[in-house]
C-alpha cells in the first residue's frame, strides 16, 4: 500500500486532496445526473407504453416516444431506488465473482469486501492487487479499477437516494405529529373557547354576585368567562375567541396567494422537499415526491 512518508509528500497530499476530492464529487454528481436522466427516459418510454396499449393516452400526446412527453410527470423516488440497488447488487457479484478466484477468499468475505470499497468506508482489512504475481495481471487490475469504479458510483448514487426516502419518512412522522398536536390543541379550543354557552352552575355563581338569571345588567365576559346564550358579543370577543381558527385561515390563504397552496394537517408536495444543494438538489429536480401516497 503507497503512502506518503515524507513531510513534503504529506504537504502535497493535503492541497492535492482538496482539489481531487473536490472533483471526485463533481464527477459522482454528474453521474448521477445522467444516470437519472437515463432512468427518466426509459421509465417514460415505458409509461407511454403501457398507457398506449390499455388506450388510456391523454389526447394531444404524440405517439412517437421520441418526440413525446407527459406534462407534469416525474419518475418516482422508490422506482429509481429498486433499479439502483439491483444495478448494485449485481455489480457486487460479478466483482465477488472475480475476486473469489483470484484473490482466494470466501464469497461472502468477496462481497463485503465490494461494500466496503464501493462505499468508500475502506477499512484496510481485505485489500486487493496486493500479491506478487497474478495471472493476467494487468486484464485483472483493469477490470478490479473498472468494477470498483462503477460499483462506487451506483452506490453514491443509491445512498442519495435512500437520503431522500429517510427524509421524507422523517417528515411524514413530523407530519402525522403536527396533525395529532393540531386536533388537540381545536377540541382544548373547542372546549375551553366557547364564550356564549350556559353551563351548570352558572347561575348559582350569578347570584353570589348580586345578579338574577333575568336581570338585564351588563355581564363581564372575562371575569366569568362565559354569556348568556341570547346575549351579543362583541367583535374584540369573537376574535379573541376565534383566533386560532383566524390564524389558520390566514396561513392558507398567504399559501395559495404564494402558489403552493396545503393544508395544515395534511401532507403536500411542497413539505421540504424542493431545493438543496449538490446530490439532493438533483434528485428533488428530477424525482416525484411521493411522500403523499404514504
Amino acid at each position: 500500500m503507497t503512502t506518503p512518508v515524507t513531510v513534503a509528500g504529506k504537504i502535497f497530499l493535503i492541497f492535492y486532496g482538496l482539489l481531487g476530492c473536490a472533483a471526485t464529487i463533481l464527477f459522482f454528481n454528474l453521474f448521477l445526473e445522467r444516470i437519472i436522466t437515463l432512468l427518466a427516459v426509459v421509465m417514460k418510454a415505458v409509461r407511454l407504453r403501457r398507457l398506449r396499449t390499455s388506450g388510456l393516452l391523454p389526447p394531444g400526446i404524440c405517439q412517437d416516444f421520441a418526440a413525446s412527453a407527459l406534462p407534469g410527470w416525474k419518475p418516482s423516488v422508490y422506482h429509481v431506488m429498486l433499479i439502483l440497488g439491483l444495478s448494485s447488487i449485481v455489480i457486487s457479484c460479478c466483482a465477488s465473482a472475480m475476486y473469489t478466484p483470484v484473490e482466494g477468499w470466501a464469497y461472502l468475505d468477496s462481497l463485503y469486501f465490494c461494500f466496503v470499497t464501493f462505499s468508500t468506508i475502506g477499512f484496510g482489512d481485505l485489500v486487493s492487487s496486493q500479491s506478487a504475481v497474478y495471472g493476467y495481471q494487468s486484464l485483472y487490475r483493469l477490470a478490479n479499477c473498472l468494477f470498483i469504479l462503477a460499483g462506487v458510483c451506483c452506490i453514491y448514487s443509491l445512498f442519495n437516494v435512500i437520503s431522500i426516502v429517510i427524509k421524507q419518512v422523517l417528515n411524514w412522522m413530523l407530519g402525522k405529529m403536527s396533525c395529532l398536536c393540531c386536533q388537540r390543541c381545536n377540541k382544548a379550543n373547542a372546549f375551553l373557547g366557547r364564550r356564549n354557552a350556559i353551563r351548570p352552575g352558572s347561575r348559582l355563581r350569578k347570584g353570589r354576585f348580586g345578579q338574577t338569571p333575568d336581570s338585564d345588567g351588563p355581564c363581564d365576559s372575562d371575569t366569568e368567562g362565559r354569556r348568556l346564550s341570547g346575549e351579543m358579543i362583541s367583535m374584540r370577543d369573537l376574535t379573541g375567541s376565534n383566533k386560532i381558527s383566524l390564524a389558520i385561515m390566514q396561513k392558507q390563504l398567504s399559501e395559495s396567494a404564494n402558489g403552493y397552496p396545503r393544508t395544515v394537517c395534511g401532507s403536500s408536495r411542497q413539505n421540504g422537499f424542493s431545493g438543496g444543494v449538490g446530490a439532493l438538489g438533483i434528485m428533488n429536480n428530477r424525482l416525484a415526491e411521493t411522500s403523499d401516497s404514504r
